[in-house]
């Protein structure tokens, strides 16, 4: 049975062209058939890319390997939404929350792959109905991150009521209001303020954006729970409603915006066993010790510095005072 990788790359990089050509040659080599996507456009929001997937082969696939940062992910994903294709992620990117590898580690990335070692880890996605002034039905479309509805004009804030389950709760001025899962926790709802949620948490993430209000804290909602974001019609600003930083759609006054958990999760390769704690430290460089234990750490590797440069004066001291008794 011949076994295909669709490879997703960010071709307008040096470095993801050699990680490319290394790709390629790797998975060739383990016989793989190799088919590569480079198509940069973003599906628009409601256009679930039907026609792109059935070209490229994306349901043929064993898995879509994807060379580049978190955004061409989140790019890649656009491909295997829907599907049951699992991402594989190596990460040319600065963070790369969502690969599961490192450059450096594409060779052992392969070889895992052609071994069949590696396991499916399923990531909650929301579906994001947008309802639009005088639209007989709701543009659908998703997120894997995030779906964020922001104010149009930048000088002014948008005027928002936020609703779960169908009652209001709270109504205030904004630059906006970021609705996340699980995984886009760690995305721009963390930048935002918000909590790191684990990847396994079943739940939706909201967090307005410079409220002007004196409750407007992040809340985190259950799994069956519906969010909606209404813009006013007296907004100052009209809105912009954004799925993982790539799919959008103007949001006029009178708009309404609804969020809820997919019953269609979408899927990433995982060759690493390690805890979502040790993840996050790595990505986020966090301090694992207390500050003693790194003052002790300083000192005795400042102790041990001397010692050594002490040492090392000692032992010089007789040479140099043999040259001083030769030349006199």
């Amino acid at each position: 049975m011949t076994r295909r990788v669709l490879i997703v790359t960010h071709g307008g990089r040096p470095e993801a062209v050699v990680a490319l050509h290394e790709a390629v040659t790797e998975l060739e080599r383990a016989g793989f058939t190799v088919t590569l996507h480079d198509d940069d456009l973003a599906e628009r929001f409601g256009d679930h890319m039907a026609r792109t997937r059935a070209r490229e082969g994306v349901a043929e696939s064993e898995v879509v390997m994807v060379l580049g940062g978190d955004g061409t992910i989140l790019r890649a994903a656009e491909l295997t939404h829907g599907t049951g294709v699992p991402l594989l992620g190596v990460n040319l990117g600065h963070v790369g929350f969502l690969a599961e590898s490192e450059r450096e580690d594409l060779r052992a990335a392969v070889g895992r792959l052609a071994a069949y070692d590696y396991t499916v880890e399923e990531r909650t996605i929301v579906e994001v109905r947008a309802y639009l002034p005088g639209e007989p039905e709701p543009l659908v479309g998703w997120a894997l991150n995030e779906a964020t509805v922001e104010k149009a004009q930048r000088e002014r804030m948008i005027e928002v009521v936020l609703g779960v389950d169908g009652r209001p709760l709270s109504s205030f001025g904004c630059d906006g209001v970021v609705t996340a899962t699980a995984t886009g926790s760690t995305a721009h709802a963390f930048s935002a303020g918000g909590p790191v949620m684990w990847p396994d948490v079943d739940a939706v993430l909201v967090v307005p954006l410079a409220a002007h209000a004196l409750f407007a804290r992040p809340l985190v909602v259950g799994p069956r729970s519906t969010i909606t974001v209404d813009v006013l019609a007296d907004s100052a600003s009209s809105g912009v409603l954004t799925c993982d930083g790539r799919r959008r759609i103007d949001l006029p006054n009178g708009s309404r915006v609804e969020v809820r958990r997919s019953d269609t999760p979408l899927r990433l390769a995982r060759l690493s066993t390690a805890p979502f704690t040790d993840r996050l430290v790595s990505k986020f460089s966090l301090p694992v010790v207390g500050w003693r234990e790194r003052a002790a750490s300083v000192a005795a590797t400042a102790g041990t510095t001397a010692e050594r440069a002490a040492a090392a004066g000692a032992s010089r001291a007789p040479e140099d005072q043999d040259v001083t008794d030769e030349e006199e």
